[in-house]
C-alpha cells in the first residue's frame, strides 16, 4: 500500500536537507505501507497542515521519525488523545501511565512500560515543539512526564515489594510514612528540556522499622533498596532505551553519602555541613513524587539555610566561583558553542535570577519560587530589575531554551553543543525559523551578548569589570590604601598618607591600627578575612573623600566591626563600592544614625536604593509596605512577625533621617513621616493583638444594639500632636466600649473586661518586646486615668466620667493633644465627642492660670537646668522653651475653646498657634514669633537627637526667641488681663520684649 502521490504537502527544503527529506519521505512511506487498516485510515485523515508538520517533524528530528516509523499506530493514539494539539493533564497522565503499569507483572514489564509510556509521550512533545508550541508549554510537559513516571514507578514498587519488605513505620504523630522524592533543578522548577536528566533527592520523615513483610528493615535499609529500584526503573538501559536518565549526586556528601536521609539527617547536615554550591541547588528543589506533604515540610525546615534573614551578597562571590569553575572547564574541553555552559548562555541568565533569589529570597519571601520564569516576574513586581532588562532576559531565554530544544530533539540526546556538520546546521536554522544557519548564529551572538551584559551587571565583580560611566577609585591609589592596611607601610609612611588625605594624627592612626591588630579581626576565618581586606581599601579611600575623614572614620567602625562574624555584609560593601560615600556621609553627619547602623547592619541594605533612602513613604505606601511585610511571614511565627516589624520601623525611620540630614525634608514634615510610621505600626500590632485573643477566647459581647465590641488606642504627647522624634516613646491611653457585665463567646470564655486588659497587655508586649532586631517603641501609659494607680484599659464611660469629675487640670491639659491613632471609627468619634465636651466647657480662668502656672513651676524644677548655670538653655524644660509653648497653647483650648470651638479641631502646636491667630485670640505678629521660635526649638530638638548632644544648648543661640516666649507667657499667664478673653500684645504686657 502506497500513500496517495499528492499526499505529501509541497514546502522549502534547505538544499542541505533535500537527501534527508527524500529519506524522510521513504521512510513515511514505509510506515505508512506497515499499519493496520485503521492506521492507514488515519494517516489519509491528516489534513495539509498535519501532513506539513508530520514531513517537516521527521526531517528536523530523527528521534520523531524513527519512534514513528516503528509504530505508525502511534498517530491513530495521538489523534484520538489530541496529545498533537496540547499535552494531557496530570491526571490524564497517570491514569493512562497506571492502567498500562496495572498489567505489569515484574519488574522488567515495569521497565517496559514505563519505556514505552515515555517515549510515545516525548514524541508527540516533540511534535508540538517543532509546530511552534510556546517554549514553557514544553518545559511544563516533559516535566509532567518525569513526575508522572517517578509517582507511577514508585507506587508500582511499593506495592509489588509490600509482601516482601514490609511497609513503613507510621510517625509518631501516625502519619503513614513514604519515600519523599525532591525533583532539584529543571526538574524541581517544571521547566525541563527535551532530554534532561532528572537530578533528585531522597528522603524520609523518621526512623523505624517495617511492618508486614517476610522480614522487618530498619527504614534506612527500607528506603534505600526502594530508592534503588525506582533509579533502576527509570534509568536503566533496556530493548526499549530509558526513561529518564537519573542523577543523585546533589545529595548530602554526593556519590559518597548515603542514598536516603532521614528529615533530621538532612536537617543537620545542611545547617552543620552545608556548602554554598548546596543553598544554590536546594533553591530548586521541590517535591515531585512520594510524599509531598511532607516534602513540602522538610524543605521549609530547610528555609534558613537556603535563604537569608538578610541581603546576603556573599552569594554572589559564590555563584562568581562556580561561574568561573564552569568557564575553565568550557575552555578546557573548547565548548565555547556550548549554549548552556558557554558565554552568555542558559545558566547565565538561571544566575541573575539566583543571585537575586540567594541575596534576597529571605527578605522578599515572593522570590522564593523554583521556577524561573516565575521568578523573573516576581523581579520586576519587586522593582528588582527594571522591566525592560526582565524582558530581554526572558526573551533571551526562552530563544536559548527553543535552540536546546531543537538540538535535542534531533537524536533524543543531552547537549547543549552547536553542530558542526552543514546538515545539522540547516536543520537546526530551519527548526528556528530561520533563513539559513548564518542568520542563526546571527541572531544567537546577539543574544549571547545581551544575556552577557546583564550577567555582567549583576554577578561580574565590580573591581574587575568597572563601568566606563562610573567614577572608580584610582587602582594605584587603592593599593596604596591597600598597603597602609596590610601593615606594609613603615608606620612614618603610613601617617603621612593619612595626614595627606585629611586624617588628624594620631587620633586616625592608632585607631585604624587597633582596629587592624584588635583580637575580632585576628579571628576570622579565611573568607571573611578576605572579604575585609578588599572592602578596607575602598573605605579609606571613600573616607579621603570625607570633609571629616577621622571623624567619619571614627563612626564607621564600629559599624564594621559589628559585622566582622556576620561577613556579608563586607560582601555587600564590596559588591556595591557605590554605597560608600553615603555611607561614610550619614555616619559623618550623625552618630546616631551611624549607631543605629552598627545596631543593625540590615539597615545598610537600604543603602542599595538611594531613591528609597531619601525619599520617606507617606502613610497611605507606608501601610502598603509593611503589610506586604507582614504578609510574607506565617501568622504563627511572632518572632519573625516581631523581627519584621521593628526592621521595617528601623528601615522607614532611617529613610527620614537620611532625607532629614540631606537637607530634603522640612522640620513638620519629618515629624509626619515619624508620626506615621508610629500609627501603622501601632495599628499592625493592634490588628495582630485582637487575632490572638479572639482566637483563643472569642470576640467580646457587644453592648446591646451594637454590631460588635469596640476598642481604641488614644496618642498623646507627640504622637497625639503629631511631633514625634527619632527617640520618641509613645503615650497611649487604651478605650473600649462593650457590654459592661459580657463575657466572650469562644470556648474559653473570659469577662469582657478581662479581655480588653489583656488586648492591652498584649499589645505594649508586642511594642517593647526585645528581639535580636531590638524595641519597637518604650511605651508611657501614665496619662490614662488615675495614672499608674488605673486599669490599664478604660470603657469610654468610665473615661468620659473620669474627665469630668476626676482629672486634674493638667490632665485636661493632656487631652488638649490627645486623638485616635489606630481602632474603630465610632468609637473613635464618640472619643472626640467626649474631648470636644471636656475641653469646652467654661473654666475658673484665675484658677486655669493659677493651676498652669504651678504645673510648669514644677516642671521646671525638676527638669530644667540647674541654678548657676545661666550660659545653658534646656530647648524643652527651661523658661521660654518648647514646653512653655505648649502650655501657652493648652491654657488656650481650656481657656477660650468655650467660645472658640476651632481651638479643638487640631491637637499640633503649629496648627493651634493658626487658629488662635485666626479667632483673633492672639495677635497675627505674636503667631509668627511664637511659631518661629517652636520652630527653631524643634530644629535644634532634632538636629540634637541626630547628633546625641542633649538639649541643652549655649543660652546665646536662642536668646531672642527664649526673650518672645517669656515675654507671652508673662502676658498670658501672669497678668489679669488674660482674663478678658484675650491676652495683650507681648509688647504691651509687664516686663514684655518692646520693639
Amino acid at each position: 500500500m502506497s500513500l496517495p502521490a499528492d499526499w505529501f504537502p509541497s514546502q522549502p527544503i534547505p538544499e542541505a536537507l533535500s537527501a534527508a527529506h527524500a529519506q524522510v519521505l521513504s521512510a513515511l512511506e514505509a510506515a505508512y505501507a506497515q499499519g493496520d487498516a485503521a492506521c492507514r485510515e488515519a494517516w489519509l485523515g491528516l489534513d495539509e497542515d498535519q501532513r506539513r508538520t508530520l514531513v517537516r517533524t521527521c526531517l528536523l528530528s530523527e528521534f520523531f521519525r524513527e519512534g514513528l516509523c516503528a509504530h505508525p499506530e502511534r498517530l491513530v493514539e495521538w489523534l484520538d488523545s489530541g496529545e498533537l494539539e496540547a499535552p494531557l493533564s496530570p491526571a490524564a497522565l497517570m491514569q493512562t501511565l497506571a492502567t498500562q503499569l496495572a498489567a505489569a507483572a515484574d519488574e522488567n514489564a515495569l521497565h517496559a512500560a514505563l519505556r514505552r509510556f515515555r517515549q510515545a509521550r516525548m514524541l508527540a512533545i516533540v511534535w508540538r515543539d517543532l509546530a511552534g508550541a510556546e517554549m514553557w508549554q514544553t518545559a511544563q510537559a516533559v516535566s509532567h512526564l518525569a513526575e508522572t513516571c517517578l509517582e507511577g514507578a514508585l507506587k508500582w514498587l511499593e506495592q509489588h515489594y509490600a509482601a516482601r519488605w514490609g511497609t513503613p513505620q507510621a510517625c509518631a504523630d501516625g502519619t503513614p510514612q513514604r519515600l519523599v522524592v525532591l525533583g532539584m533543578g529543571k526538574l524541581g522548577a517544571g521547566e525541563l528540556n527535551l532530554s534532561s536528566d532528572i537530578d533528585l533527592i531522597f528522603a524520609f520523615p523518621e526512623k523505624g522499622t517495617t511492618q508486614g513483610g517476610e522480614r522487618a528493615y530498619d527504614h534506612q535499609q527500607y528506603f534505600t533498596k526502594l530508592g534503588q529500584k525506582l533509579i533502576a526503573a527509570l534509568d536503566v538501559i533496556t530493548a526499549d532505551g530509558f526513561a529518564f536518565r537519573v542523577d543523585m549526586r546533589l545529595r548530602p556528601l554526593g556519590d559518597g553519602g548515603p542514598l536516603v536521609g532521614s528529615f533530621n539527617t538532612l536537617t543537620a547536615y545542611y545547617q552543620d555541613q552545608g556548602r554554598e554550591w548546596e543553598r544554590y541547588a536546594m533553591l530548586k528543589a521541590r517535591p515531585v513524587a512520594g510524599d509531598r506533604e511532607a516534602g513540602q515540610a522538610l524543605l521549609a525546615s530547610l528555609s534558613p539555610f537556603i535563604y537569608r534573614k538578610y541581603l546576603d551578597f556573599g552569594a554572589i562571590e559564590s555563584l562568581r566561583e562556580m561561574k568561573a569553575m564552569i568557564h575553565r572547564e568550557v575552555k578546557r574541553l573548547g565548548r565555547d558553542d556550548n549554549i548552556k555552559l558557554g558565554r552568555g548562555g542558559i545558566r547565565e541568565v538561571e544566575f541573575v535570577v539566583q543571585a537575586f533569589q540567594l541575596i534576597r529570597g529571605g527578605r522578599d519571601t515572593e522570590l522564593q519560587v523554583t521556577s524561573l520564569r516565575l521568578a523573573l516576574t516576581r523581579l520586576v513586581e519587586l522593582e528588582l530589575l527594571p522591566p525592560a532588562v526582565v524582558d530581554e532576559l526572558r526573551d533571551d531565554y526562552v530563544f536559548l531554551r527553543d535552540l536546546e530544544h531543537a538540538l535535542q530533539a534531533r537524536h533524543d540526546r543531552q547537549t547543549q553543543q552547536l553542530p558542526e556538520d552543514a546538515e545539522a546546521c540547516a536543520a537546526l536554522a530551519m527548526a528556528m525559523n530561520l533563513a539559513d544557519w548564518t542568520a542563526l548564529r546571527a541572531a544567537l551572538d546577539a543574544c549571547r551578548e545581551r544575556v552577557r551584559g546583564h550577567f555582567d551587571a549583576v554577578v561580574a565583580d565590580p573591581q574587575e569589570e568597572p563601568d566606563a560611566d562610573e567614577e572608580m577609585p584610582d587602582q594605584a591609589q587603592l593599593e596604596r590604601w591597600s598597603q597602609l592596611w596590610r601593615h606594609e607601610l613603615d608606620e612614618s609612611q603610613a601617617q603621612q598618607m593619612l595626614e595627606a588625605a585629611g586624617f588628624t594624627l594620631p587620633d586616625a592612626w592608632r585607631r585604624l591600627k587597633a582596629f587592624r591588630d584588635s583580637r575580632g579581626v585576628q579571628a576570622m576565618q579565611r573568607i571573611g578575612f578576605e572579604r575585609l581586606e578588599a572592602v578596607m581599601p575602598l573605605l579609606l579611600e571613600a573616607l579621603a573623600e570625607s570633609a571629616t575623614p577621622t571623624t567619619a572614620l571614627e563612626r564607621v567602625l564600629p559599624l564594621i566591626e559589628g559585622v566582622l562574624r556576620r561577613t556579608a555584609y563586607l560582601s555587600l560593601l564590596r559588591e556595591n563600592p557605590q554605597v560608600l560615600p553615603g555611607l561614610i556621609r550619614l555616619c559623618a553627619a550623625s552618630p546616631w544614625i551611624a549607631e543605629q547602623l552598627a545596631r543593625h547592619p540590615i539597615l545598610l541594605d537600604e543603602l542599595l536604593t538611594p531613591d528609597t533612602l531619601y525619599s520617606p513613604a507617606d502613610k497611605a505606601r507606608l501601610a502598603d509596605e509593611l503589610r506586604q511585610t507582614l504578609a510574607r511571614i506565617p501568622e504563627e511565627d511572632e518572632e519573625s512577625w516581631l523581627d519584621a516589624l521593628r526592621v521595617f520601623k528601623q528601615t522607614q525611620v532611617l529613610r527620614v533621617a537620611a532625607s532629614d540630614i540631606a537637607g530634603a525634608r522640612v522640620l513638620m514634615k519629618v515629624s509626619d513621616y515619624l508620626t506615621a510610621i508610629a500609627e501603622v505600626i501601632l495599628d499592625s500590632v493592634l490588628q495582630r493583638a485582637w487575632r490572638s485573643l479572639t482566637a483563643r477566647y472569642g470576640e467580646p459581647r457587644p453592648r446591646e444594639g451594637a454590631e460588635k465590641a469596640e476598642f481604641l488606642i488614644v496618642g498623646y504627647g507627640k504622637l497625639g500632636g503629631i511631633e514625634l522624634g527619632y527617640g520618641s516613646d509613645l503615650d497611649l491611653v487604651f478605650l473600649y466600649d462593650a457590654a459592661p457585665q459580657g463575657a466572650t463567646d469562644g470556648a474559653k470564655p473570659i469577662d469582657n473586661v478581662v479581655f480588653f486588659t489583656r488586648l492591652g497587655q498584649r499589645i505594649i508586649h508586642l511594642l517593647t518586646a526585645t528581639t535580636p532586631s531590638g524595641t519597637l517603641y518604650e511605651v508611657d501609659m501614665r496619662l490614662r486615668p488615675s495614672g499608674n494607680a488605673g486599669l490599664l484599659v478604660s470603657s469610654l464611660d468610665a473615661f468620659a466620667d473620669y474627665q469630668r469629675r476626676e482629672a486634674w487640670t493638667w490632665e485636661h491639659q493632656a487631652l488638649v493633644r490627645a486623638r485616635p491613632v489606630a481602632g474603630d471609627a465610632a468609637l473613635a468619634s464618640a472619643f472626640e465627642g467626649i474631648r470636644r465636651e471636656v475641653l469646652g466647657r467654661e473654666r475658673d480662668l484665675a484658677e486655669l492660670r493659677r493651676a498652669v502656672a504651678e504645673m510648669r513651676a514644677k516642671m521646671r524644677q525638676h527638669l530644667g537646668s540647674a541654678a548657676g548655670e545661666a550660659d545653658t538653655f534646656n530647648l524643652k524644660q527651661d523658661a521660654g522653651g518648647l514646653v512653655d509653648i505648649e502650655f501657652l497653647n493648652q491654657y488656650a483650648v481650656l481657656a477660650w475653646s468655650s467660645a472658640t470651638p476651632a481651638l479643638l479641631e487640631v491637637t499640633d502646636n503649629m496648627r493651634l498657634l493658626d487658629a488662635l491667630a485666626q479667632s483673633e485670640r492672639l495677635p497675627e505678629q505674636e503667631v509668627r514669633e511664637l511659631q518661629a521660635a517652636y520652630l527653631a526649638y524643634r530644629d535644634a530638638s532634632h538636629r540634637a537627637a541626630l547628633a546625641k548632644t542633649g538639649s541643652d544648648v549655649p543660652a546665646a543661640d536662642f536668646g531672642t526667641e527664649r526673650a518672645r516666649v517669656q515675654a507671652a507667657w508673662a502676658a498670658w499667664i501672669e497678668t489679669e488681663g488674660a482674663a478678658e478673653g484675650g491676652y495683650r500684645a507681648a509688647s504691651e504686657a509687664p516686663g514684655g520684649a518692646g520693639r
